[in-house]
């Protein structure tokens, strides 16, 4: 199956900074026609004129607030309403909370970002997906993954909440997402895969617990890498040629590995689809 970015529409949440904003620019220089999703209108246009300047492309920008599926559905509609076709969709936005917060929806803010946000997203955009194929779909998690617990019968921590147990729980739900995603469009020529960039020195730690950022800072951030060397794997799923075919996969920076045993169960996998539609009302 041939690939080539050149000319694909790409539609990149959590496109102002970070990995999003480096992946932003590298596809750009690739050709690809970038549409680069943020929360405030501000730093989004920051970002596309960013993009603009080092590559000389023109992206659009579309908005929307990852905690609120009102927006995440405005911001469906409106891609819908404006383009044709979706050859790239990357699901990059998420963040974390130090203590627990509810969405105006009633759900824990780590997990209804980071994992009901792109479950919500791509299942609003999947006929259009399926109708650019071949397609991708890109999801980005973590090695905290391999952390990550889900109990359904306190799926938003109200027995204890966690800062980093919400952010794992929310990161195998990614997992398991981009896994189950992969068995429901087999055969559709389009993939579905999720990777951890690497520890990468961004601002989604800025919600840790202000006792735990020298800890970050003095102890971690050394190692961290640059936003644009995060970026490398992810635009890699969403350009190499080599890739056409693969999905379902799991992706620790450039290698392919298997992930925990619990983003492995095909069961838990399918309960949780279950319980996120209910959750964002596709049922």
């Amino acid at each position: 199956m041939e690939w080539s970015i050149k000319g694909k529409t790409v539609l990149v949440t959590g496109a102002t900074s970070g990995i999003g904003l480096a992946a932003c620019i590298q596809l750009a220089s690739r050709g690809a026609r970038l549409v680069m999703v943020g929360r405030d209108p501000s730093r989004t246009q920051a970002a596309v004129q960013t993009v603009r300047d080092s590559t000389g492309a023109e992206p659009d920008s579309l908005l929307c607030d990852f905690s609120r599926q009102a927006s995440i559905r405005a911001l469906a509609k409106a891609y819908a309403d404006k383009y044709d076709r979706l050859d790239v969709l990357v699901n990059n936005a998420g963040g974390v909370n130090k203590t627990r917060r509810l969405t105006e929806d009633g759900m824990e803010m780590t997990f209804a970002v980071n994992h009901l946000g792109p479950f919500l997203l791509t299942n609003l955009l999947l006929d259009l997906i399926v109708a650019s194929s071949p397609a991708r779909v890109v999801t980005v998690s973590s090695i905290g993954h391999r952390s990550g617990t889900l109990d359904f019968d306190d799926l938003f921590f109200e027995r204890g909440y966690r800062i980093m147990a919400a952010y794992n729980r929310s990161k195998l739900a990614n997992v398991l997402f981009a896994n189950e995603l992969a068995r429901r469009l087999e055969g559709t020529g389009v993939t579905s895969n999720s990777m951890h960039p690497g520890a990468v020195a961004t601002n989604i730690w800025s919600g840790a617990p202000t006792w735990a950022k020298p800890i970050i800072w003095l102890f971690m951030r050394p190692t961290f890498l640059s936003p644009e060397k995060g970026a490398e794997p992810l635009v890699r799923l969403v350009c190499d040629p080599e890739l056409a075919g693969v999905t379902g996969c799991y992706f620790e920076r450039h290698r392919q590995v298997d992930p925990a045993p619990a983003a492995q169960d095909e069961e838990l996998a399918a309960r949780l689809w279950t319980v996120s539609a209910e959750l964002v009302c596709l049922t």
